[in-house]
């Protein structure tokens, strides 16, 4: 992988209002203290996986069954808030000292049950909009990404800072003249598509090496800059696996491979031998605790950035991905993303990203309900 950082990458590798006063929205009183975990959140945790957690996270085993069960609990609080509020949600984030979640809404006297809220001038759907003008703007090389960003409740334009040049300038001034609530922050790497083309485990296409995301009907799912429709497919063993059946990159990085009756898909995210069973799909709040598992770098955790984050590869724009601060390197590229109660909530594909493994990085991912919609496929499940 490059080491150039949240921006666009120099090197080609082919390798992310109305009246609500009377808004019925579930019983909000006063913010929930994270839960305890209770039922399948107890479940034993492989080796590999809390040690990754308490390189990442600083969380002991105990620490981390708490959060992950308060985190899942947010995350489904957030998304009834986001049905309930319509165009008066701004917004959900979990704050990382106290793991408590904070809804943004864009008029007083709303409240919401389990989570504290705060009164923001833009709505997500505002956000949403004012993101979609700038995913139609064709952005020069400096422009590395731009994405929602709900706690600060704006729209972030990432530049790198040691290619800046007037073009960069003239972009950034068209996209404040979009909207006041557009703001800049310069990088000094620029992401990219996390494919090598070396030999190791996981998943091959001819020369090149990616990693296998979630197993669904019929075969599993991984990026899209792994292979394109049609691409014949190796397991980790080398034995003929499939191919290609669906692709997409740039505009999006997703894929699904059908396999042949050699292989059968299973519920897992298997990474040297620490399983993690799948049992859902439902998307992790902003400020949730998120492991990926990958064929380079194993298990490797952090916490979710932002959603819907624009990403500009020298390949093409890639729209959508969702943003973390876990790191990832070259092969990496198509693993799995899980988060909530037991890991067991199937998050996305990996994407593509900036720093490494050794250093830190920024990662992004390409969230997996809408591969599944796109193609039409059934997540396994455990």
């Amino acid at each position: 992988m490059n080491r150039t950082s949240a921006a666009r990458v120099t090197g080609a590798v082919v390798l992310a209002t109305g009246v609500v006063t009377a808004l019925s929205v579930p019983a909000f009183g006063a913010p929930a203290a994270p839960v305890a975990p209770t039922g399948s959140d107890t479940e034993s945790y492989s080796a590999e996986l809390l040690q990754a957690v308490q390189r990442d996270l600083g969380l002991n085993a105990d620490q981390v069954r708490v959060r992950l069960a308060s985190d899942q609990r947010s995350s489904e609080i957030a998304e009834q808030s986001k049905a309930s509020l319509g165009d008066a949600f701004g917004g959900a984030w979990i704050d990382q000292a106290s793991g408590r979640l904070t809804v943004g809404v864009t008029k007083s006297g709303l409240s919401v049950t389990g989570a504290e809220t705060q009164v923001v001038k833009n709505s997500l759907t505002q956000l949403n909009g004012t993101k979609s003008v700038l995913d139609l703007m064709s952005a020069p090389a400096a422009i590395t990404s731009w994405r929602v960003d709900e706690k600060s409740n704006s729209v972030v334009v990432e530049v790198n800072k040691n290619v800046r040049d007037a073009a960069a300038d003239k972009w950034i001034a068209t996209a404040k003249s979009v909207s006041g609530a557009v703001q800049v922050a310069e990088v000094t790497e620029s992401p990219t598509p996390l494919y090598d083309l070396r030999g190791g485990e996981a998943i091959y296409m001819g020369g090149g090496r990616c990693s296998l995301g979630f197993s669904v009907t019929g075969g599993y799912v991984t990026a899209g800059h792994c292979g394109r429709t049609g691409t014949a497919v190796s397991g980790s063993n080398r034995v003929a696996q499939g191919t290609f059946a669906g692709s997409v990159f740039p505009g999006n990085d997703y894929a699904w491979v059908r396999t042949n009756a050699n292989w059968t898909p299973r519920p897992w995210v298997n990474r040297s031998g620490s399983n993690v069973i799948v049992r859902g799909s439902t998307q992790a709040a902003v400020g949730s605790q998120i492991c990926r598992s990958g064929s380079t770098t194993g298990w490797r955790c952090g916490t979710v950035q932002a959603f819907n984050q624009t990403v500009n590869y020298p390949q093409g724009q890639v729209r959508g991905l969702t943003r973390t601060n876990a790191c990832a390197e070259g092969g990496d590229s198509g693993g799995s993303w899980v988060a909530g109660s037991g890991f067991g909530q199937a998050q996305g594909v990996t994407s593509g990203g900036s720093g490494n493994c050794s250093s830190g990085g920024t990662t992004y991912f390409q969230p997996v309900n809408p591969i599944l919609s796109r193609y039409g496929l059934t997540l396994t499940r455990g």
